[in-house]
């Protein structure tokens, strides 16, 4: 008889590989003290730098509670990743901006973001590219239209 491949299982598997080179290579050093979702948020910002993005900003953009944001942001602010700034016309507003360390950061992520895509889709055709990302997107439709299956 035979085995049953299970979707989940095959994506979850695929998601440690991908984790673990990421763990291993040199990336990982130069984010040493940036966590993962530290990583999201400096990628957010830098690819919406033309914009004026606030924490709320991120907790939409991430699905994410104030009290987390706030303590990410602070602790990155720490870290010398962001900064706040004012906005003018009111004090209270703090836009949040990249600093030199993090967009050097973002320079390095998406030089080992472009190294590993190569790396993935070493040998898949266009078509079978295409194929695989339109079925990635039903199978997400799907679980979002399907809500709680309890």
């Amino acid at each position: 008889m035979l085995q049953e491949k299970y979707i989940g299982i095959e994506i979850s598997k695929t998601s440690n590989i991908i984790r673990r080179c990421f763990g291993r290579n040199t990336f990982k050093k130069r984010m040493e003290k940036a966590t993962g979702k530290n990583g999201w948020i400096i990628g957010y910002l830098a690819q919406n730098q033309e914009k004026e993005i606030f924490q709320r900003d991120i907790e939409t953009e991430f699905s994410m509670r104030r009290s987390t944001v706030s303590n990410m942001i602070k602790l990155m602010e720490q870290k010398g990743y962001i900064a706040r700034e004012s906005v003018p016309g009111d004090a209270r507003l703090k836009r949040l901006v990249l600093t030199e360390k993090s967009m050097d950061t973002y320079a390095h992520m998406m030089e080992e973001i472009h190294h590993s895509e190569e790396q993935m889709r070493k040998g898949i055709s266009e078509e079978e590219l295409s194929v695989f990302f339109h079925v990635m997107e039903m199978i997400q439709r799907n679980l979002q239209e399907g809500g709680d299956t309890t």
